[in-house]
């Protein structure tokens, strides 16, 4: 796959052609500022983003809901 490196203003000004590029051609658009990438353009797979899921990289370790509740014995005692 392609990859087309554009700066902010170019972006802005040929948003609707970088996303056709993506769209039909599955090019990858890399919007960068001062000449450094700072956001990615690239095409909807459909899938769902799980960001619970296990990472193979980590040896299968299950990463933990950061947002759940703590048990109640995870809380200290009230002085």
């Amino acid at each position: 796959m392609k990859t087309i490196k554009v700066n902010m203003h170019q972006a802005k000004t040929s948003l609707s052609q970088l996303v056709q590029a993506v769209e039909e051609r599955g090019e990858t658009v890399v919007v960068c500022r001062n000449g450094r990438p700072v956001a990615r353009l690239v095409p909807h797979t459909g899938e769902s983003l799980d960001h619970f899921r296990r990472d193979p990289r980590l040896g299968g370790v299950l990463m933990e809901d950061p947002s759940a509740p703590l048990p109640p014995e995870a809380w200290p005692e009230a002085q």
